[in-house]
């Protein structure tokens, strides 16, 4: 586990709330916020590109997420929650490309985290993640 508090997912934790961007929201971004803001996301600091591929139809999906360096990776805000299908994707194929700030970059060993304490996100997203019930997080580590 590394040096911050935040726990690392199990059968023994707890679920947290579900974060307020509901099902609804997520088809709706997928639909149509998201091609607007692909465009941005890989050059705004705090967004990025997962770059991943399909657990079932193997083809590769671009989506924009809410990010912030750690340690020895990336921490990625499941702003729609863990069952998110770039999510399970990640989960499933173990490692995705991050595109942030007009890098790219090669991210393995996904783990699921909970963080209530919102740590590796700058104070002003701390109160926006926290009005949205964002607690869990996908951290990654950086490839090679």
């Amino acid at each position: 586990m590394s040096a911050h508090s935040a726990h690392r997912a199990s059968a023994a934790h707890r679920q947290p709330p579900a974060p307020r961007l509901g099902r609804r929201m997520a088809r709706f971004n997928r639909a149509v916020t998201n091609k607007a803001s692909i465009h941005l996301a890989g050059f705004v600091p705090g967004l990025g590109i997962v770059i991943h591929v399909g657990r079932r139809t193997r083809n590769v999906y671009r989506t924009p997420v809410i990010v912030f360096r750690t340690k020895d990776g990336f921490r990625i805000a499941l702003t729609y929650g863990r069952t998110s299908d770039w999510v399970q994707n990640a989960l499933v194929h173990g490692a995705v490309r991050l595109v942030a700030r007009r890098r790219e970059y090669e991210l393995n060993e996904p783990e699921l985290v909970t963080d209530p304490h919102r740590q590796h996100v700058p104070l002003l997203l701390r109160g926006v993640l926290r009005l949205l019930r964002v607690s869990e997080f996908l951290d990654f580590r950086r490839a090679g």
